[in-house]
Parts: C-alpha cells; sequence; structure tokens
C-alpha cells in the first residue's frame, strides 16, 4: 500500500510491518499505540522503524492512518479514570480512617 509520511511515499506492506518490529521492545505506551503481533507499541516508534525518519518528523495520526488502512489495530489515547465521587460521610470515613479491629 502506497502511503505519504511526512512528505515522503512509502511502499507498505502487513508482513514487512511485522517483520520490522520483530525483536524490537515496545516503549512504554503514553498516547495513541498500535497491535503488531500481540504487543502494543507506540504509534511514533513504530513510524520510526518503518520510515527510518525521526519521530518528530511525522505526527502520530499519519503513521496511525497508515497502519489502519494495513489493517493493524490502533488505539486511541486512553483517557484517564475520573476518580469516584465520594458522598461527605464517606470523605469524612475515609479521612478519619477506618476501624481497627481486634
Amino acid at each position: 500500500m502506497r502511503c505519504v509520511i511526512a512528505r515522503f511515499p512509502f511502499d507498505l506492506i502487513k508482513s514487512d510491518v511485522q517483520e520490522s518490529m520483530k525483536g524490537i521492545k515496545p516503549e512504554p505506551v503514553t498516547g495513541e499505540s498500535v497491535i503488531i503481533g500481540r504487543r502494543h507499541y507506540p504509534v511514533k516508534q513504530v513510524g520510526e522503524v518503518i520510515t527510518g525518519q525521526d519521530r518528530r518528523d511525522f505526527s502520530a495520526s499519519e503513521v496511525t492512518r497508515a497502519l489502519t488502512r494495513l489493517g493493524f489495530t490502533c488505539r486511541a489515547v486512553p483517557t484517564p479514570a475520573e476518580p469516584p465521587v465520594l458522598t461527605p460521610l464517606e470523605t469524612a470515613s475515609a479521612l478519619l480512617g477506618a476501624p481497627e479491629r481486634v
């Protein structure tokens, strides 16, 4: 499949992408990610490996678009979980601590 990443054309094939990511340890995922095999890789890490370009030269959305078209599962930035809203009684109980059991 032909795609353009950072104004450069690339001919990407799913099996070539999988092969190029073999043996590469995934970095911690803090933004958009892609599942290749059974591993979750940051999209920028995969883009750097398959294009040979610096991560600052392309956006995550460019690589996500290309990988999605190849058939990979891409995930958006995880949304932080909202802390549970406590009632005033639950808040006071949490501040005072639970009674010790004897």
